[in-house]
C-alpha cells in the first residue's frame, strides 16, 4: 500500500484520502510515513464504519450502543473516539472528515436525519474545537435514493453551524455506472449542479466501478470517448470531465496504475457534447 501511495504523490497527488476500515483496520497508520514525508499532501477521512481491529476498544470506552449495530455507528460519543484516534495514527490533523455512508441499514429518511444531525453536531464542535478542518458526507446511495439531497445538507449545516459551518465536501460514485448524475449536472441539476452551486468539493469515488468497468471497456466505447486513451484512461476521463467533480478518487495496487491515472488526468476534458454522446451510446 505505502508503495504505491508514495508513487502517487511523486507522481503529483496532492489528496490522500482514507478511513478507518480501510486496509484491514491499518490505513490510517500506513499512511502517517507518507504523510509525514509530504507536508503538502492533504489528507481526508471518515467516521462510521467500525474496524474489526478497534470494536473491543470501542466497547471498552462505552462508545458503541450496547445491543446496536456494532458494524456502523455514528453517534456523538463514538465519533468523538474514533476522531481522536485517526488524529493519532494519521499524525495531524485531517483536513476533512467525511460522514461515511449515513444511510448504511437506515431506510426511514426521518432516521437518517437524526443521524445526520448528530454527526454534524459533533464535527462542527470537533472543528470549532480545530480537532479537524472541515466535514463532508460520504455516499454510496444516499443521494442517488433521495434518501437525502444537497440543498437539504447545506441547510442542516447551516441550522447546525451558523452562516460560518464548516461543512465542505460531498462523495459520491461518478462513472459510467453512474451516468444519470453527469446526465442530470449537464442539464443543471442533481447532485453535481447542486453542490457546485452550494460552493461544495465534489470527491468522485469508484471512478473504474471497483476495477469491473476496466473488463467493458470495449474498442468501441473507448473511440467514442478518447480513441488515443487507454481502456482505464478513457473510463476516468468520464469522472474528470464531469461537470462540478474536484477530485477523482482512485485506488491502485501499483505504480503503474497510477502513471495511467496520471495520462487520464493530463488529457483534455471531454466537452459537454462529447459528454453526451457517451451518455447517448451506454445509456442511463
Amino acid at each position: 500500500m505505502s508503495q504505491s501511495v508514495t508513487a502517487a504523490v511523486d507522481a503529483g497527488a496532492t489528496w490522500i484520502d482514507t478511513a478507518p476500515n480501510y486496509a484491514s483496520g491499518s490505513a490510517e497508520a500506513l499512511l502517517r510515513p507518507v504523510l509525514d514525508g509530504h507536508s503538502r499532501v492533504r489528507v481526508s477521512t471518515k467516521v462510521g464504519f467500525v474496524p474489526d481491529s478497534d470494536r473491543v476498544a470501542a466497547r471498552d470506552a462505552g462508545v458503541l450502543p450496547l445491543g446496536g449495530d456494532q458494524n456502523h455507528c455514528l453517534s456523538r460519543p463514538y465519533i468523538a473516539w474514533q476522531l481522536a484516534r485517526s488524529r493519532v495514527r494519521l499524525g495531524r490533523v485531517p483536513d476533512l472528515v467525511f460522514i461515511h455512508n449515513p444511510e448504511h441499514d437506515r431506510t426511514d429518511p426521518a432516521d437518517v436525519a437524526r443521524t445526520l444531525t448528530a454527526a454534524f453536531e459533533e464535527l462542527e464542535s470537533a472543528a470549532d474545537a480545530d480537532e479537524i478542518c472541515g466535514y463532508g458526507v460520504a455516499t454510496w446511495a444516499g443521494l442517488s435514493s433521495g434518501l437525502f439531497a444537497v440543498p437539504e445538507l447545506t441547510s442542516l449545516a447551516e441550522t447546525v453551524g451558523g452562516p460560518r459551518h464548516h461543512f465542505r465536501a460531498v462523495q459520491f460514485p461518478v462513472s459510467l455506472i453512474h451516468l444519470t448524475v453527469v446526465a442530470d449536472a449537464l442539464d443543471g441539476r442533481g447532485a453535481l449542479a447542486e453542490a457546485r452551486g452550494a460552493g461544495l468539493d465534489v470527491f468522485a469515488s469508484a471512478p473504474l466501478g471497483g476495477g469491473a468497468l476496466l473488463a467493458a471497456m470495449a474498442d468501441d466505447l473507448v473511440r467514442v470517448i478518447d480513441c488515443s486513451a487507454s481502456p482505464a484512461q478513457a473510463a476516468l476521463l468520464v469522472a474528470l470531465s464531469a461537470p462540478g467533480v474536484s477530485r477523482v478518487l482512485l485506488s491502485a495496487s501499483t505504480p503503474a496504475h497510477w502513471a495511467d491515472a496520471q495520462g487520464a488526468e493530463s488529457r483534455e476534458s471531454l466537452s459537454p457534447v462529447r459528454l453526451r454522446r457517451v451518455i447517448d451510446a451506454v445509456g442511463t
